[in-house]
């Protein structure tokens, strides 16, 4: 299996907890009661998973070997990949924000919420796109074959030993609890 290969398939994972995020959005914005605690659970599934497991493999491993083999940090699609990143945190911390607020009675905090939702959802769909069509298969082209084996060592790096034993698995569940509550 290839390196890429392990981030596409976090990839159809992720997208389950998008799919199950708008879903909640779209029924809170349409009125319906939805709990907000549902909306800090996805940050911290985002915060855990997409961001201290997978965006760590891009990030701390992926990008940095790419650039080893010639692809450009800044004027590339890595630069445009960490900005979007970085926005992604941002969209998180909106939405947890806007949630504990919620949760703490302030209904103001609802439009918030659902925008930052939305906008979350609506930038990682794009993203991912990119990685899957554009990033990935340069990746696959300038890593050579005989470095793809170092790739997997890092990543298994970072799953076990960075992110610690059982915790990849403790996100997979909370994005199936997520995927249930939402009914997506």
């Amino acid at each position: 299996m290839e390196a890429t290969d392990i981030l596409s398939s976090e990839h159809r994972v992720i997208e389950r907890v998008l799919t199950s995020l708008e879903t909640a959005a779209v029924r809170l914005e349409g009125g319906e009661p939805f709990r907000p605690g549902f909306f800090i659970q996805a940050a911290d599934f985002i915060r855990g998973f997409a961001d201290g497991c997978h965006h760590k493999k891009e990030e701390g491993v992926l990008f940095i070997s790419m650039r080893e083999w010639g692809v450009p940090q800044v004027a590339g699609p890595i630069g445009m990949m960490l900005a979007e990143h970085e926005q992604g945190r941002v969209y998180t911390r909106a939405m947890r924000s806007a949630a504990e607020r919620l949760e703490g009675g302030d209904s103001s905090s609802q439009a918030e919420l659902v925008s930052a939702a939305h906008s979350y959802v609506s930038l990682l769909r794009e993203h991912i796109y990119k990685e899957d069509n554009i990033l990935f298969p340069l990746a696959q082209r300038v890593i050579p074959l005989s470095e793809q084996s170092k790739v997997l060592e890092d990543f298994e790096h970072v799953e076990h030993e960075d992110t610690g034993e059982g915790v990849h698995e403790k996100f997979l569940a909370i994005a199936e609890a997520l995927t249930r509550e939402a009914g997506s």
